[in-house]
């Protein structure tokens, strides 16, 4: 809970006066400071910061997607209908981790980089959170639902976050463009065939597609060197000053210029190639969902971009950004307990059967899972606050490492 901001209209408080004839007080030492001017005065707390309304929308449209990547339904073609869910296929999942990123960022001092015991404090949170959710990622995946569960891929990227915590903006994106070239190569290298089985294949072997049991990194269906990727470019943007319309406003141009340059260069690239190309040049120069390649990652990259620009410029704090705030207030809700939501949509998947996921007759599932999940966080935001496995985690969170140190 954040405290109380005082309100600049109440009357201040009575001070107590020294007895007639008594000498003044000898001013405290904090009102003898200079006060560097926009500061709050050294006796006063500043104030917190501003919860970032267009994070948690973004957030709930990755839950959204999510479900409509799970549960959509699938024309006589096996092709979406309609035909615009497509949208949701790996864009979901990429904004997602992106996000993560970038709230490993916001919960460890946004644009100031965390030092000594800051530092110290946020990765022993973030490792605290990894162990939970690749606990949880695991009972889920052990319920055998057909849904491809990313929490444990997650949990392996939030691993690899704890040596970047403290690292400069700059080098988070130059880390996060030179892995997004080689990490997908990589991968592909290693798991995909190219006129024979795939190395991973002839290694351990096992069919195509492989995927090692236990293998998050490479062989995973969210491989953690690739998302990698999203989760720097997030902790990136994390560091950055989010409340400025111009930052948001970059955001949209960059995103939408991203996306056009992925997904436009792997369609002239292919035309380029023809059909005839080898498996692997295919595979290389595709853009299409789940490819994990380096063109798919520079459109999701974008899109992520995009769709948060986008959310925060809505949301500004003028009055037609709350108004926006409070007509999209069931999507924040939703994104500020994914978690929760995420958790119980593969609980209610294992629960109706399989056939809600590979034989859905119509949207019909789909349209009841929006409407119980955005009304049922809107509700539990209202009455009670934050979700359930999210104040679970940073329960246990807090319990480890203790509350975070006072900045200076």
């Amino acid at each position: 809970m954040t405290a109380p901001v005082p309100d600049p209209a109440a009357p201040p408080a009575a001070a107590s006066r020294p007895a007639e004839g008594a000498p003044p007080r000898p001013a405290s030492a904090a009102a003898r400071q200079p006060r560097t001017p926009g500061a709050p005065p050294a006796d006063r707390p500043a104030a917190p910061a501003r919860r970032l309304v267009g994070i948690d929308l973004a957030r709930g449209l990755a839950i959204v997607g999510m479900f409509v990547a799970h549960l959509g339904a699938d024309g006589p073609d096996g092709a979406h209908d309609p035909a615009w869910f497509v949208l949701a296929d790996g864009r979901s999942a990429a904004l997602f981790a992106l996000l993560a990123g970038l709230s490993l960022a916001l919960s460890s001092g946004r644009e100031r980089l965390p030092t000594g015991l800051a530092l110290l404090h946020a990765r022993m949170t973030t490792l605290v959170r990894a162990g939970l959710l690749l606990l949880l990622g695991w009972v889920l995946v052990a319920l055998g639902t057909p849904v491809a569960v990313i929490l444990p891929a997650y949990a392996v990227l939030f691993l690899l976050a704890l040596p970047v915590l403290g690292v400069r903006r700059r080098w988070l994106l130059l880390a996060a463009g030179v892995a997004a070239v080689v990490s997908p190569t990589l991968v592909a290298l290693v798991a995909v065939p190219d006129g024979g089985p795939s190395l991973a294949a002839r290694l351990s072997g096992m069919a195509d597609p492989v995927h090692l049991p236990g293998d998050e990194l490479v062989t995973g269906y969210y491989p953690a060197m690739v998302y990698l990727v999203y989760l720097l470019l997030g902790l990136a943007l994390g560091r950055s000053d989010l409340t400025r319309a111009r930052t948001q406003a970059r955001l949209v141009v960059v995103g939408v210029g991203l996306a056009a340059l992925g997904w436009g260069l792997s369609r002239l690239a292919l035309d380029a190639v023809g059909p005839d190309a080898s498996p692997l040049t295919l595979h290389l120069l595709s853009g299409a969902a789940h490819e994990d390649t380096t063109l798919e990652v520079v459109g999701n990259c974008g899109t992520a971009l995009a769709v948060i620009g986008v959310f925060l410029l809505l949301t500004r704090p003028t009055p037609a950004g709350r108004a926006a705030g409070a007509v999209l207030s069931p999507l924040a809700a939703a994104g500020s307990m994914s978690l929760t939501l995420y958790t119980a949509q593969i609980v209610a998947i294992f629960v109706l059967g399989d056939q809600v996921v590979w034989a859905p007759t119509s949207n019909a599932v789909l349209v009841w899972f929006l409407v119980l999940a955005l009304a049922g966080a809107w509700l539990w935001r209202r009455q009670v606050g934050q979700g359930p496995l999210e104040r679970g985690l940073a329960a246990a969170a807090r319990a480890v490492a203790g509350p975070r140190p006072a900045t200076p």
